[in-house]
This record gives C-alpha cells, structure tokens and sequence, in this order.
C-alpha cells in the first residue's frame, strides 16, 4: 500500500545542513567572510549567509562556484565532518 508522506517545505536535509557546516568549517578555516566568498563566487553575500544556514536549496552550479571561492572540490563540501568536528556554531 503507498502512503503519503507530508513533508514540512522549510524542513532542512541533511544534505543542507552537512553543506552549510562544510562550507561554514572551510571559510573560516580560510579567515575568508561570507562577502570574500561572494565576491569570488560572483554570488551576492545574502546568497551565501542564507546557504550557511541552510536555507537554500542549492543547485550544482553554485556548489561549483562556492567550491572554486573556496578552493576546494566539490565533494568535499558534501563529506562528512571530520569526528569532533560540530561547526554548528
């Protein structure tokens, strides 16, 4: 039998929170601000403050520019946390 499952839209993945404390670890691991990131990124700096919180859903091409603001790959915003590693500051 197939049931509805009612999901809450604001509700955040765990895909998205990983990301947001990934990208949050890494930026200031690097001393870099949300408006450094941006402005390599070419993204506007809400964008980024909003995808640290994990509100965004966001699409493979902004990884690809986070990562490249970043100076790391992809897959290592979307890696697990290193053990006692929180970043949920």
């Amino acid at each position: 039998m197939l049931r509805l499952v009612q999901s809450n839209q604001t509700q955040k993945c765990d895909a998205q929170k990983l990301f947001a404390a990934n990208m949050r670890r890494i930026r200031r691991s690097k001393c870099l601000t949300q408006e450094k990131v941006a402005e390599y990124a070419e993204l506007h700096p809400n964008y980024i403050s909003s995808v640290e919180r994990a509100e965004r859903n966001i699409s493979i091409c902004n990884i690809e520019r986070i990562a490249h603001a970043l100076g790391v790959t992809m897959p290592e915003l979307l890696s697990p946390l290193p053990a006692g590693d929180s970043a949920t500051e």
